[in-house]
């Protein structure tokens, strides 16, 4: 804790009913105002952020963001061909995750960062179900930066179910099943202005719950 700030900041949880089979959890603000702002400076600044490429029908194309992987020595992780050893956990990115951790009693072992510049920065439709995470995952998402929608839709359709706008200082909490079910997408947003900066928190491997 920083000199001045306060000793504890307990921010109430809306209950975000998307469908009778899905119900998130959403907090706003999630960290005080000044506090969050200095931690999203010190993120965009502090993080070792790459452009990774991905191999879609034998050719490679870099994805549309800015990721940096971090977590405990054991959180290795393996997505769309890439394999992503984790740096090691920075100041901020432990403050954010103790915050995360006693809003929503659970703890976490990793932490994937992306780094979205602008509008035309995104992120395609995909569930977070890789093996590593276990059969039926949690995942806690904190957003930092410039607002950002977030689309919703169930598992074998096309068709965009529902739109949440994702604020500054914000925790959308992601509850077993939904990885199951459904999918999610940060659309192209032109309009949108200034950088935005996504923590999704997550447990790697069977002994980290």
């Amino acid at each position: 804790m920083m000199a001045g700030e306060p000793a504890e900041f307990s921010p109430a949880a809306a209950r975000l009913r998307i469908d009778d089979d899905l119900e998130l959890l959403y907090w706003q603000p999630l960290l005080p105002a000044e506090r969050a702002e200095r931690i999203f400076r010190e993120l965009l600044d502090a993080l070792p952020w790459q452009q990774p490429s991905v191999r879609i029908f034998g050719k490679r194309h870099p994805v549309p963001r800015l990721q940096s992987w971090h977590g405990d020595p054991e959180a290795e992780y393996r997505y769309s061909g890439m394999t992503l050893t984790p740096e090691p956990w920075t100041p901020a990115l432990e403050r954010v995750r103790e915050a995360v951790s006693r809003v929503t009693g659970t703890s976490f072992n990793s932490v994937l960062a992306n780094l979205y510049r602008d509008g035309l920065h995104t992120m395609g439709w995909h569930a977070d179900d890789e093996p590593e995470l276990g059969p039926d995952p949690e995942v806690a998402s904190v957003s930092l930066g410039t607002a950002r929608d977030l689309a919703l839709r169930r598992r074998g359709t096309s068709r965009t179910h529902s739109t949440l706008r994702l604020e500054h200082n914000s925790l959308l909490w992601m509850p077993a099943g939904m990885q199951r079910d459904w999918q999610h997408a940060l659309p192209r947003r032109k309009r949108a202005a200034g950088p935005r900066i996504n923590l999704t928190f997550r447990r790697i491997g069977a002994d980290s719950r």
